[in-house]
């Protein structure tokens, strides 16, 4: 924030203007996953994997939004509860060959995990690569 930001805006006039929504779909059934594959091979896919009892998911959920831009629109970003979907988890696991976690970040590309990552590891920019 600039000298001239602090003497004229508050900081949440500042927050606020710089707060970019992210344009979460909704992934909530084993069915999706096909259609998520296809996805993938016209642009990067990513799923975020998160447990809303989970102390470190929720942070992640919170730094991995504040931190996002508009830069990476050519990402389909899915938003997966894992607590009302486990079933939709283990199918994750198994059809993309990657070992569940929570939270996790999977970005797929033509139809093949090119990123997983969890936890702390998990980072906006982590789609830098596939924009």
């Amino acid at each position: 924030m600039g000298l001239f930001d602090k003497v004229f805006k508050s900081e949440r006039d500042v927050a606020k203007k710089e707060v970019v929504q992210v344009p979460w779909n909704d992934l909530t059934s084993a069915e999706q996953l096909e259609e998520i594959e296809r996805e993938s091979t016209e642009r990067p896919v990513a799923i975020l994997k998160h447990s809303t009892r989970c102390g470190i998911s929720r942070m992640v959920l919170k730094q991995f939004e504040g931190d996002y831009k508009d830069d990476y629109d050519n990402v389909k970003l899915y938003f997966f509860d894992l607590l009302k979907h486990r079933d939709v988890s283990n199918e994750i696991a198994s059809r993309f060959n990657v070992q569940h976690e929570s939270p996790q970040l999977i970005i797929l590309q033509n139809g093949n995990v090119v990123h997983h990552s969890s936890h702390q590891s998990i980072q906006v920019d982590n789609l830098n690569s596939y924009v």
